[in-house]
């Protein structure tokens, strides 16, 4: 089977989206199937030069666009006339699309360019259609409600099925905007057992962060950004760390807001700026090194669509605590994989003291009910051909006249 995924960046700091769609591809082409990503970005920026999966770049060259974006709102949008016209010159080259994310102009334009039955073609919303966003940005979301009465409802209502990783985000998802109509799915997502030799990933790491040799240390990794909770976070260890005189802070991740200053400043206020470290992204080694070497990991989300980190956490078997804002919270908190806290000062407190007081034996429980889940639900190397087999059910259900030209 041969599909294209639309997405507005194949860039690797935006996160979970087109981490899950490098690391499906790779799983699929081990099986014969061939996978290619359509995007936005330049052709010359540089996570499109050494994409590990062959990706068409249809957006302007970068050295004119981040100027050009600050003034010109169709730019931030994602506008781009050639996206459109590539899908309708070879979109019939491929068994199926994949929408990857809402609310930029790869989901709309790919609507437009696949309406009159070019290819079939199926969409993740990753998320983005929670309702927690119109609470915390309420004028973005006026906007939203306008863009998706015109356009963006007609990219769910067409699509072959609407892929939803969680039964959270599947129930949030319809409570957002109106109207909403669309054939929905829950499939499987995850990410892939993490192979290596644990001893070179935790040198990496050490390499990278020497102050944590020796020493025991919370771990968040994932993008710094508001919506991750990481000043409940701090301000909880911050109440904590007269209790764990021994264990430090690690924030692992890309600062695309500008959020770390103020977040440095904050430990700095309370007093714990000696025991926060900030290494910036990691990935490869590094970042499994980091999962290793952790004592626990935290995940203190107002919203997360599925906390791929989070699966990362539990393949390698490391006691865990998130907030029940994480859309998988409920199946870790079935499976006893970690422990379940709200989005408040007062939950990442509580959740951080119980994790840090678990027993041996207890600490050791949880990190065989982590693994558990992680090998029951989250292994995308078993959801990634389930998903194939659930599209290559649905194109098979569709009408011959569809197949052939739907409209």
């Amino acid at each position: 089977m041969k599909v294209l995924h639309v997405i507005a960046s194949a860039d690797p700091r935006g996160g979970g989206p087109i981490e899950g769609v490098v690391s499906s591809a790779r799983i699929w082409s081990a099986y014969g199937h061939e996978r290619h990503i359509l995007t936005i970005d330049a052709a010359d920026d540089p996570w499109v030069i050494h994409a590990p999966v062959p990706t068409i770049a249809v957006g302007p060259r970068r050295r004119w666009t981040a100027a050009a974006k600050r003034i010109l709102p169709w730019l931030r949008y994602g506008y781009s006339p050639a996206l459109v016209r590539w899908l309708r010159l070879n979109a019939g080259q491929y068994d199926a699309v994949i929408i990857n994310g809402l609310w930029n102009f790869s989901s709309y334009g790919t609507w437009l360019a696949l309406r009159d039955g070019k290819a079939p073609y199926f969409v993740f919303p990753h998320g983005m259609l929670d309702p927690w966003f119109e609470r915390a940005y309420p004028v973005k979301h006026l906007v939203k409600k306008l863009f998706w009465r015109l356009f963006e409802h007609n990219v769910l209502r067409d699509a072959t099925g609407v892929l939803f990783t969680a039964e959270e985000e599947r129930r949030l998802a319809r409570q957002s905007f109106s109207p909403y109509r669309c054939r929905e799915f829950v499939v499987g997502y995850g990410t892939q057992d993490i192979a290596g030799d644990p001893h070179e990933q935790c040198e990496a790491f050490f390499t990278r962060l020497p102050q944590m040799r020796g020493r025991k240390f919370i771990l968040y990794l994932g993008r710094i950004h508001p919506k991750k909770g990481i000043d409940l976070l701090i301000n909880a260890y911050a109440r904590l760390a007269h209790e764990l005189p021994d264990t430090h802070l690690v924030i692992a991740g890309p600062d695309q807001t500008g959020w770390r200053n103020a977040l440095e400043a904050m430990a700095r206020q309370r007093g714990i700026a000696g025991l926060v470290h900030f290494p910036g992204m990691m990935s490869g080694d590094e970042k499994w090194g980091a999962f290793r070497a952790a004592d626990c990991f935290v995940l203190p989300s107002h919203q997360e669509n599925f906390g791929l980190v989070a699966a990362e956490a539990m393949a390698l078997g490391l006691p865990l605590v998130i907030t029940d804002k994480v859309n998988i919270w409920r199946e870790i908190e079935q499976d006893g994989a970690g422990i379940v806290v709200n989005d408040t000062l007062d939950g990442v407190s509580d959740g951080l003291r119980r994790v840090c007081r678990l027993s041996s034996s207890e600490r050791d429980a949880m990190r065989q009910m982590a693994r558990a889940c992680f090998q029951n639900r989250y292994d995308l190397t078993k959801n990634a051909m389930e998903l194939l087999a659930l599209m290559e059910s649905l194109l098979r259900q569709r009408p011959e006249r569809q197949r052939a030209n739907p409209r």
